[in-house]
């Protein structure tokens, strides 16, 4: 979990959903393989498949196992620069003065992490039935709020402005 290579000292990823995510994604492709294969062993079906048929089908299932496997992606970093969320496409890092804790949200499958103004990101990296994995990715987490995070955030006024902010 710890990264030190990079500068992270929190790196975190899904366990048991890249393992059923790969499988599925092999077995769209294997399913894809198989049906380029046999269809132009079809016979007198009436409908007359090519190369370019069997070519297209292939391409389709790898087009279909890619777009599986971007659910690998998700991951949580965190370090003294801040915490970087990934989900499936796009990375967003998130300085630690506008972090307000990770929690789970009442039957919730994965973590969120909570922002200023009642805003919050979806941490699919940490997933409930990660069970073990998830409660220790949590308590590393808490760990490394405690040591980078400015004591009680940035404090704010009613209106949401931030105190102090040029009158």
């Amino acid at each position: 979990m710890t990264d030190t290579g990079t500068g992270w000292d929190l790196e975190v990823h899904p366990a048991k959903m890249r393992r059923w995510v790969i499988a599925g994604a092999a077995v769209v492709f294997a399913l894809h393989v198989f049906v380029a294969l046999v269809l132009r062993a079809g016979g007198d079906t009436g409908v007359h498949l090519r190369l370019a048929d069997q070519i297209a089908i292939l391409v389709i299932g790898v087009a279909l196992s890619g777009a599986i496997l971007l659910f690998t992606r998700p991951r949580l970093r965190a370090g003294a620069d801040g915490v970087a969320v990934r989900n499936v496409v796009a990375e967003r890092l998130i300085p630690w003065q506008d972090v307000r804790g990770l929690y789970y949200d009442h039957d919730a499958p994965w973590a969120r992490l909570e922002l200023p103004f009642d805003e919050y990101v979806p941490v699919v990296a940490i997933q409930s039935r990660d069970g073990e994995a998830a409660v220790d990715a949590l308590e590393r987490f808490r760990q490394l709020e405690a040591r980078y995070a400015p004591a009680g955030g940035t404090p704010t006024t009613d209106d949401g402005s931030g105190v102090g902010g040029g009158d």
